[in-house]
């Protein structure tokens, strides 16, 4: 068997890696992770969860009194940071340039993120799980027609996640002479 047939492609690689970026999510509504990348490096990482600071939802066990999560709600802002303010405010305070970069997410980002996103010179947009609907999606549909954004859904193979697993799992700086 042909070891690069083995290995996860670039885009499958960073998805791995936003989800393991969304176990760090303190939001009870939407645990979502983002990386940035640029030239197959990462730039950097964020999750969706309260300002820093802040009592997360997590630990309180609910975002406001008496709601479980921010989307029980239709009038309360949800107190969540998105996964893709964090990673480019995590680039940002860094002092790391964002222009031309890609950005991978665990969920379509919401229309203010997907602004944030464009205005910060991130050009390629890859998401697990469609968020947007309606207008919001017409709208996304408009920055994508006038080539400001482009935005492509992927997925894991079941492969892949499968041979992840076991890497999370199990230890993998083992000689396989060993095992």
């Amino acid at each position: 068997m042909n070891l690069e047939e083995e290995r996860p492609s670039w885009d499958e690689y960073f998805l791995m890696l936003a989800k393991l970026a969304a176990t760090r999510s303190t939001c009870l509504a939407f645990p979502v992770g983002a990386v940035i990348t640029k030239n197959r490096q990462v730039l950097a990482t964020g999750y969706n969860g309260s300002p820093s600071g802040s009592a997360h939802c997590t630990t309180q066990g609910f975002c406001y009194p008496g709601l479980s999560s921010c989307d029980a709600s239709k009038i309360l802002p949800s107190r969540a940071v998105h996964a893709e303010a964090n990673a480019i405010a995590k680039a940002a305070k860094h002092g790391i340039s964002t222009a031309g970069a890609s950005i991978y997410v665990t969920l379509e980002p919401c229309i203010y993120c997907l602004k944030l996103v464009i205005a910060a010179g991130i050009r390629e947009v890859f998401y697990e799980t469609t968020f947007n609907s309606g207008e919001k999606a017409a709208l996304r549909d408009t920055f994508i027609s006038e080539g400001i954004v482009e935005l492509k859904q992927i997925q894991l193979s079941e492969d892949t996640a499968k041979k992840a697993a076991l890497f999370l799992l199990n230890p993998t700086s083992v000689s396989k002479n060993l095992v």
